[in-house]
């Protein structure tokens, strides 16, 4: 269902799949059945979450995946009562997203150590998150094909298999580029099913270990917080609005379905907004 119906991505079902699992394992501990079942059990297992520590966004997140697995057995007749409908989302904070200012960036990008025979694929995928405001799992997914570098543009599958066309900019044109043709051709196993970065065993690099390379360069140059390919895509957002890009454009490049999820890029730039202020108001 999750699939056909909803047009979910694999990570998303994965993480539906999960929390699931949580909560089959709270209903066992407390000796409870799914026939049984009440909007007071779902209530007390999300209470249990927030003990745990769990922020209150991964809280909403698994009353997400309850919600559809609730209507799912209501409609198979399961469940005697639409337990879904009388459950209320936990309302989120507007969490600000870490970023890195334009000279952190550039240095992050310039982190891949040439004496390193991956460099190349390194600087060519930290090119690409920032040049294009991929989500990481979006990168990793691109195929040779998917890009036009004579034109600079690639195509991309993001959430819910949506396609959008991204422009690529000359610097991330440029290492990708080298990284074709010096460093993947070595790399690409027979037959070669065209994965864009590959491993070191010629295997497609997965997200896990684009995370784990992001944040070691970011280690590596000392910086602050918690970056990871996700801060990127957060400065790819904030940097084309501190330029005077429009919000839309925005939405656009980063796929999102909702201009209200790219909204929170107009708390970031805070310098931004006064300038405009003093700039245009009468009084300033």
């Amino acid at each position: 269902m999750l699939v056909v119906e909803c047009g979910l991505a694999p990570n998303t079902i994965a993480a539906y799949r999960r929390d699931l699992g949580e909560f089959d394992a709270f209903l066992a501990d407390a000796g409870l059945a799914l026939e049984t079942l009440a909007a007071s059990h779902v209530l007390q297992f999300l209470m249990a979450l927030r003990r745990r520590g769990l922020a209150i966004s991964s809280v909403a997140r698994h009353l997400s995946s309850l919600k559809m697995f609730l209507r799912f057995l209501y409609e198979r007749r399961k469940l005697s009562a639409d337990l879904a409908g009388l459950l209320d989302s936990p309302k989120k904070w507007s969490l600000l997203p870490d970023t890195l200012r334009i000279v952190q960036v550039d240095a992050l990008l310039a982190a891949p150590d040439e004496q390193d025979p991956m460099c190349l694929r390194d600087r060519a995928m930290l090119e690409l998150l920032y040049a294009t405001g991929l989500r990481v799992s979006e990168v990793t997914a691109l195929k040779v094909g998917d890009l036009n570098l004579e034109v600079g543009f690639l195509r991309c599958l993001g959430k819910g298999r949506r396609e959008r066309v991204v422009p690529v900019g000359r610097s991330a044109i440029q290492a990708t580029s080298e990284y074709l043709q010096r460093c993947r051709p070595a790399l690409a196993r027979q037959p070669d099913e065209g994965w864009l970065l590959l491993t070191r065993t010629g295997r497609a690099l997965d997200r896990t270990n684009a995370w784990r390379l992001v944040r070691r360069y970011a280690q590596r140059l000392g910086l602050a917080g918690k970056v990871s390919p996700h801060t990127l895509r957060h400065c790819f957002a904030t940097h084309l609005l501190q330029g005077g890009a429009d919000l839309r454009v925005i939405q656009e490049l980063l796929g999102h379905v909702d201009v209200a999820t790219t909204q929170i890029y107009t708390h970031v730039d805070a310098s931004r907004l006064k300038a405009i202020h003093r700039r245009y108001h009468p009084r300033p």
